[in-house]
């Protein structure tokens, strides 16, 4: 592996079939599958390859290990096993890196509006400083250890190919993504009140706990209130027991998504015993993904209450040193330009660790009889 950034064949387009994994689909129809799962997992962020279409609009400094940094790269094969092995779950994986839009943020009204104060919020901090892009960050000019990623363009022209350019390579596999995910989450939810049993979207990420130095290695400790636990943060949008805060809704049952920790800590006790390792909203309440489920599952209380189903929506964001393990994390804290090696019996490991972990949580709340 060198260090330069890996692209997709310019023109790539995917399809839903592309984007959407379960088990045994030799002997399986996606209709077969959604009648039997209860959970819909969802990766926005797995997605490393970009389009080549972008090259040009990339900082010359963008290195392999910027870039697979700049994603959630480990989540992607560990779901996919997960869905080799679990019948209960359907997965969507958005192919497209972060770096083209964020699909776990807002999307902009205006995308070149937004990138031109986003570049000049980074040029106001001055180079490789911090900037807040709080609320214009669905498009980064700078990776999240604000290293350079995109060009700012030096005319009105150049601004619109941008913006034009981003917009039109998205449509063909961030768009499916997002396109696929919500018709899979209103289908399912209509599954679920047809047959009054409960589903569940789980929005699954990972966060380092190190940022970047300038020579590429992964090891600036972040600041103690950004710190991950030791296996995975669990978000509701309430507290770090899962409770509303104040008004805002949540969008997981409180004590579900306590139930849902107690079984992570369980499922995942190959790994560490310490219940620590398993927190609630912490450093993270959850997103746009969560936010959105949330909102939509709301709208339909009248018709669950009525049914007697329950509809949640949780963020899970695993500490990436985690998923990687001891000998990838290593590497990585050493400088360079290119990444580690998958570890395929770690993902196997990992992925039947968060199926022990569902089907605790699920043994807590027995399914009801179908109608």
């Amino acid at each position: 592996m060198t260090g330069t950034p890996l692209f997709l064949p310019a023109g790539t387009e995917f399809t839903p079939e592309d984007l959407v994994f379960y088990a045994d689909p030799g002997n399986r129809t996606l209709d077969q599958a959604l009648a039997e799962a209860d959970l819909l997992v969802s990766c926005p962020h797995s997605g490393y390859a970009i389009p080549e279409e972008l090259a040009p609009f990339l900082a010359p400094e963008f290195t392999r290990r910027l870039q697979f940094d700049f994603t959630d790269m480990s989540t992607g094969p560990i779901v996919r096993r997960w869905a080799e092995i679990d019948p209960r779950i359907v997965y969507v994986e958005n192919p497209h890196p972060r770096m083209i839009r964020d699909p776990n943020r807002a999307r902009p009204t205006d995308l070149e509006a937004t990138l031109r104060e986003a570049f000049a919020r980074v040029r106001q901090a001055g180079p490789g400083n911090r900037a807040d892009l709080g609320g214009v960050d669905a498009v980064r000019p700078v990776t999240f250890s604000f290293y350079p990623l995109l060009l700012e363009p030096t005319d009105d022209a150049g601004w619109k190919h941008l913006a034009d350019t981003f917009t039109e390579v998205a449509d063909r596999g961030l768009g499916v993504y997002e396109r696929t995910r919500d018709e899979l989450v209103d289908h399912m939810a209509e599954l679920a009140l047809r047959r009054g049993t409960d589903f569940t979207t789980l929005s699954f990420h990972d966060t380092m706990n190190h940022t970047t130095r300038r020579d590429g290695a992964v090891n600036v400790l972040r600041a103690e209130p950004d710190l991950l636990p030791d296996v995975v943060a669990l978000s509701n949008r309430g507290d770090h027991e899962g409770d509303p805060r104040g008004d805002n809704p949540v969008t997981m049952d409180p004590a579900r998504v306590r139930a849902l920790a107690q079984a992570h800590r369980k499922g995942f006790v190959d790994f560490t015993a310490e219940a620590e390792a398993v927190q609630l909203n912490q450093p993270y309440l959850g997103s746009q993904e969560i936010i959105t489920a949330g909102a939509r599952f709301a709208a339909l209380r009248h018709r669950t209450e009525a049914a007697g189903v329950v509809l949640g929506a949780v963020q899970a964001e695993f500490r990436r040193e985690f998923l990687l393990g001891e000998r990838a994390t290593a590497e990585l804290m050493e400088p360079g330009v290119d990444w580690p090696r998958a570890d395929q019996d770690r993902i196997d490991h990992l992925a039947r660790a968060c199926k022990a972990s569902w089907d605790e949580y699920r043994s807590r709340f027995p399914l009801r009889p179908s109608r």
